[in-house]
């Protein structure tokens, strides 16, 4: 039986306050300029943070191997390893008769403070308090099923939160350990991947894309470069925005895909390459395939054995390749804009988030899933330089200078977005698929790093980021225009 109409997109939408998406054509006013000089401004915040970490450890979090005391507060509190995210947690706001707040955890606090009780511990305690009450009013407010997020703090410490449901027809609750699809988050893995494989010299991000892929029943544009295919600048099409495709991805969602009959649904270019900016999964679902050919490895392969192994980020997995590393909550469909609307369960029972025939489409575009927590530590390594070193994070931050000029909604590199939130610059990527939604947050300045993951596709996580930054760093001025010039 067809699932009820909704996009199954695996891109992420325009922040709330957005024009609608269209393509960017270049545009050289002073405006441009600023935004291209702001841009680069804040590339190079990020790079010279990379720097402190290799030498100082100040903003990486190098404290994250360093026991730090657990708490009987709000959330799951650890040391900040990478499978770190047990521990207890208050609850807050009562919620809808239909989802619980929070949740008991699934495994006990371990450790113990050194020492006596102090007043950092007190105030460890109350912050994490305020941030599940938080939590728990804003998932409430949004009408959200189930979340779970993660905060890594500069100095080492965690902390975990969890509200909702992750299965509303069995009321089990969204644990610590519960993971979720990640959709376009997952781009930054790949992009990461091409990244390390550039800096490997395999290839440049100026060679041509077409001349790495395997043949293809759709040859693409031989101008299209892999930077261009990173930054989104190709011109393709977004095969997942194509109306077409919607039917056949809902009419049999056990069905699993080639990346072929995905590329079927891609339709006329936006514009030539290189000469405008429009987010499309097709870029990286041909990256993907760059990826595969030159390591001679399955995507998933190769992002176990390069990335998520050798970080320690044991609850991550690919998708439909690998077995799930843990509970995987069950993806929603809110219809309508009632908060108490009925939740719509999209599971096929297959143990693939939201269903198989989705996720294979989306491969190397949005195919991974896993907890708050691993996500959260992704970021924090990713951005301080431990994942590719300072050279390759380098090149990883270099390509925002290429879409200024075509003003996208979200200022976009290679892989990876720039946001201004609350005067606190960013950089991560958000997610969107059928039945999950999430944001993924690293504050390079503030040394913070933020992951939202929810079991819903209708309200923005971007939301509860915001909330809880609020609520973890005091609100300062904005550092720069980025915020205004991208409206």
């Amino acid at each position: 039986m067809p699932l009820p109409a909704e996009k199954p997109r695996a891109d992420a939408p325009p922040p709330a306050g957005a024009g609608p998406r269209r393509p960017g054509r270049l545009r050289r006013t002073p405006r441009t300029r600023i935004a291209a000089a702001v841009i680069a401004a804040f590339a190079g915040i990020a790079l010279l943070t990379v720097g402190i970490a290799q030498t100082t450890g100040g903003l990486a979090g190098t404290a994250l191997g360093t026991a730090r005391p657990s708490s009987s507060g709000a959330g799951a509190v650890s040391a900040g390893g990478p499978s770190g995210g047990s521990g207890g947690h208050g609850s807050g706001t009562p919620p809808p008769a239909s989802v619980t707040p929070s949740n008991p955890p699934d495994v006990a606090p371990s450790g113990s403070p050194v020492g006596g009780p102090s007043s950092a511990d007190d105030q460890a305690r109350l912050l994490h308090a305020r941030l599940q009450a938080t939590l728990d009013r804003v998932r409430t407010k949004l009408g959200i099923p189930g979340v779970s997020t993660t905060i890594l703090f500069p100095d080492g410490t965690s902390w975990t939160g969890v509200s909702g449901l992750a299965d509303v027809a069995t009321r089990t609750p969204v644990r610590p350990s519960t993971a979720f699809a990640f959709a376009s988050m997952s781009k930054t893995f790949l992009s990461a991947l091409i990244v390390q494989l550039v800096a490997e010299g395999r290839f440049r991000l100026t060679d041509s894309a077409a001349a790495l892929l395997p043949p293809l029943a759709r040859p693409i544009d031989r101008r299209i470069t892999v930077a261009m295919l990173l930054d989104h600048t190709s011109g393709l099409n977004d095969y997942f925005l194509n109306p077409k495709i919607d039917k056949p991805l809902q009419s049999d969602p056990t069905r699993a895909w080639t990346t072929n009959q995905a590329l079927g649904f891609v339709g006329k270019p936006y514009f030539p390459p290189g000469k405008g900016w429009h987010y499309s999964n097709t870029n990286y679902l041909l990256l993907g395939l760059i990826a595969e050919r030159v390591t001679g490895q399955p995507l998933a392969v190769a992002i176990r054995d390069r990335l998520l192994d050798p970080s320690g980020l044991s609850r991550i997995w690919y998708q439909a390749v690998e077995t799930p590393r843990t509970d995987l909550a069950h993806g929603y469909r809110l219809p309508g804009t009632r908060v108490t609307v009925r939740p719509v369960d999209l599971d096929d029972g297959s143990g693939i988030a939201p269903f198989r025939s989705v996720v294979t489409a989306a491969a190397g575009a949005g195919s991974l899933a896993g907890t708050s927590d691993d996500l959260a530590q992704w970021a924090r390594r990713l951005y301080s330089g431990e994942v590719l070193g300072t050279a390759g994070t380098a090149i990883l931050l270099g390509g925002f200078s290429a879409t200024a000029a075509y003003r996208p909604s979200i200022a976009y590199g290679y892989g990876v977005q720039a946001i201004v939130i609350d005067g606190h610059p960013s950089l991560g990527h958000s997610g969107r698929l059928l039945g999950f939604r999430g944001a993924l947050r690293h504050f390079p300045v503030d040394g913070l790093t933020i992951a939202v993951l929810t079991n819903q596709s209708r309200a923005d996580p971007g939301v509860i980021v915001r909330s809880l930054l609020a609520v973890a760093l005091p609100p300062s001025p904005p550092v720069c225009p980025i915020c205004a010039i991208s409206r």
